[in-house]
C-alpha cells in the first residue's frame, strides 16, 4: 500500500463524495466503514478509481431514453465494480477513452473524507 491509511481514507472519500450521480456530500458511516475494509484488502486507489471511473462511463453513456437512475447512496455500489476490475483489469488506453467520454471534473469536497 503506498499511502498511510488515514491519507487513503480521505482520498478515496473525497473521490467517492465528489463523483456526479452520487448524492453523498459526506460519506456515511457505513461508507467509512467500507473504505477501512478495502484498504485492509489491500486494494489500491488505481484499482478503485477504475471501477468509478466504469460506473461514471456506463451510467452516463445509456440509452437517453432509459429511465432516469436514482443517485448512487453508497460507496458498496461500486464492490461489483470493484471485483471486475480486479478480475480483468482494463487496458490503460480504454480508461484514458473513458476519461475523454465522461465528464469526471467535478468539484471534489476538501472536508468529505475529514469527519
Amino acid at each position: 500500500m503506498s499511502l498511510p491509511r488515514a491519507a487513503y481514507l480521505k482520498r478515496l472519500l473525497n473521490l467517492y463524495c465528489g463523483l456526479p450521480h452520487t448524492a453523498a456530500r459526506r460519506p456515511s458511516r457505513y461508507d467509512r466503514q467500507l473504505a477501512e475494509q478495502l484498504f485492509d484488502r489491500g486494494l489500491e486507489l488505481p484499482t478503485i478509481e477504475a471501477a468509478f471511473l466504469l460506473a461514471m462511463a456506463r451510467r452516463t453513456r445509456r440509452d437517453p431514453k432509459a429511465p432516469t437512475l436514482p443517485a448512487i447512496r453508497s460507496l458498496a455500489y461500486f464492490l461489483p465494480l470493484i471485483e471486475e476490475v480486479l478480475q480483468q483489469r482494463p487496458d490503460a488506453g480504454y480508461l484514458d477513452y473513458l476519461r475523454a467520454q465522461v465528464d469526471l471534473s467535478v468539484q471534489i469536497p476538501t472536508d468529505c473524507g475529514d469527519r
